[in-house]
């Protein structure tokens, strides 16, 4: 049942929501704030993820990856009572968040569900290839949730911390659609590689992750230190060398193989974020 809350993508929307604190310049803003913060993005994120399942419950079921989930194989009913549950879950997020630690910081929890819950799942999944590119903002949303906490000014680094999640969500999710490419054309959902064909979303894939990797090393240029820089470039070559396999010979493994370097890729850039704070 926990299935249906998404909790992997979660605790990677937390994490950034964290990186996004970590990073921006400004007095610590104590022990309840911060969890407070880390929790309600988690459950909103929970929320999010759950009424992307239950809407998509009948779509889910024309997919090999997806007819598994619980709403889709009928382990769950979907009533209106698990609508409630969602609300309430962010309702809750969002107002204790506003309470404890700054009403900036619950609008970006907010907008950040709101984007995958409705934008992203319910108005543009279906209607058009750019569907990840707008509801990749939840992660962007997370990172100012993060920075709003210490200061609700939003300076340079948080901005740009913001702008590399933006732009890692479609050549992550690209690939994994590239893998699943035949699933979503059943499905009827118009993803990159279904639209344009595998080849050129593979290619597409590389230059969205040339750019992500160049952007990701900008920050250095604002004040983070030569931790972030390493991250950003360990994390980046590795990620651009699996992206260059995708592109030059398109298949399942070498797009999982990019699905899963655009993890490590995002992954080192956090980490590296949470010790140049540490350290300072």
């Amino acid at each position: 049942m926990l299935g249906i809350f998404k909790l992997r993508i979660g605790v990677l929307i937390m994490i950034s929501a964290l990186a996004g604190l970590a990073i921006t310049p400004g007095a610590a803003i104590g022990v309840v704030p911060g969890l407070v913060l880390a929790l309600s993005v988690l459950v909103a994120s929970a929320s999010a993820g759950a009424f992307n399942q239950f809407y998509e419950a009948e779509a889910d079921k024309l997919m090999a990856r997806t007819r598994g989930r619980a709403f889709a194989s009928g382990a769950l009913t979907a009533s209106p009572l698990w609508l409630t549950l969602i609300g309430a879950l962010l309702v809750v997020s969002v107002g204790a968040t506003a309470l404890i630690v700054n009403p900036l910081a619950a609008l970006f929890i907010f907008l950040g569900a709101f984007f995958y819950g409705v934008v992203y799942t319910v108005w543009l999944k279906r209607r058009t290839w750019a569907n990840i590119v707008i509801g990749g903002l939840s992660g962007s949303f997370a990172v100012l949730a993060g920075a709003a906490a210490v200061d609700p000014a939003l300076g340079a680094l948080p901005l740009l911390l913001a702008l590399v999640l933006f732009l890692w969500t479609p050549p992550h999710f690209w690939s994994l659609a590239i893998a699943c490419r035949d699933d979503y054309a059943a499905a009827g959902v118009p993803m990159l590689p279904v639209v344009a064909g595998v080849p050129r979303a593979a290619r597409i894939v590389h230059a969205n992750a040339l750019v992500l990797v160049a952007v990701s090393l900008l920050p250095v240029f604002f004040g983070a230190g030569p931790v972030v820089l390493a991250g950003a470039v360990l994390g980046g070559a590795y990620f651009l060398r699996k992206t260059w396999a995708l592109a030059r010979a398109p298949s399942r493994a070498t797009a999982m193989a990019s699905f899963f370097a655009s993890m490590v890729q995002l992954s080192a850039l956090l980490a590296a974020v949470a010790i140049d704070a540490a350290i300072r």
